[in-house]
């Protein structure tokens, strides 16, 4: 009988799972709360994640007037393309690939609501393993999803691969707080009030106890950076916002 490893284990939450039963608990995760997941955003982050998500695309800035391509993955419910559409005039197309089916549906009908038909597409796909031919897009954008895909070093090899040569990777994501005490509320609020949040507007709180659980496993920035470098990145970087309860990681293809 094979003796299982610790690359045969991926963290959920604060639990460690066999790593090929971690994408479909977190699939039933995302299935449970599609329908409320920007409302509990916006409660959960008092709209800072507008901001933040804001941020990353004016750091991405997509040209205006020529064509570009990106890649939007764990996106499904659009925010950072059409941010992306728009920023650029709507010269940009946007490909958005979830592997969360219900995560989709609401991106395509706020889509069609906002009229980004032919502007953004929705596509089913796993970020391990994208289904997309080598050097198609000119940027990877990923926001707040790298932390859910069970073999993160797979997922950047891939966005590394989809990109063109001079393409941009750019990720928003959770991370390590770094300023004294704001660590210790920072606690107290996502341990204490976010799943009691979830229970009264998504009817789930174990849920969102999983999602405060996830970003406290996630590496911290100088940690994530250097796996991004590991996967062939040059000249990464990464900004904080609102004291490293996020942080923007940026690479390039060269």
């Amino acid at each position: 009988m094979a003796t299982e490893t610790v690359a045969d284990r991926a963290s959920f939450g604060f639990r460690d799972v066999a790593v090929e039963t971690k994408q479909g608990m977190v699939d039933e995760v995302f299935h449970k709360v599609a329908s409320r997941y920007d409302l509990m955003n916006d409660l959960m982050s008092a709209g800072l994640h507008r901001l933040w998500k804001d941020a990353a695309v004016t750091w991405l800035a997509p040209p205006r007037g020529r064509p570009f391509e990106a890649l939007d993955v764990a996106g499904g419910t659009g925010d950072i393309a059409f941010r992306i559409v728009e920023r650029s005039g709507g010269s940009a197309h946007v490909t958005v690939c979830d592997i969360n089916a219900s995560m989709l549906d609401v991106g395509r009908e706020r889509a069609a609501k906002r009229g980004f038909s032919g502007k953004v597409d929705f596509v089913e796909g796993n970020a391990e393993e994208l289904p997309f031919e080598s050097g198609r897009f000119d940027a990877y954008t990923i926001a707040f999803g790298i932390r859910n895909v069970p073999r993160i070093e797979k997922a950047l090899a891939e966005a590394y691969r989809v990109l063109k040569p001079g393409g941009r990777f750019l990720c928003l994501e959770f991370s390590a707080v770094d300023v004294p005490l704001l660590d210790r509320i920072y606690d107290v609020y996502s341990f204490n009030l976010i799943p009691p949040m979830g229970k009264l507007v998504a009817d789930d709180a174990e849920s969102y106890r999983y999602l405060v659980e996830s970003i406290r496993r996630f590496p911290h920035q100088e940690r994530f950076a250097e796996m991004i470098r590991r996967a062939g990145f040059s000249q990464v970087a990464y900004r904080n916002y609102t004291g490293g309860i996020a942080a923007i990681h940026s690479g390039w293809k060269i």
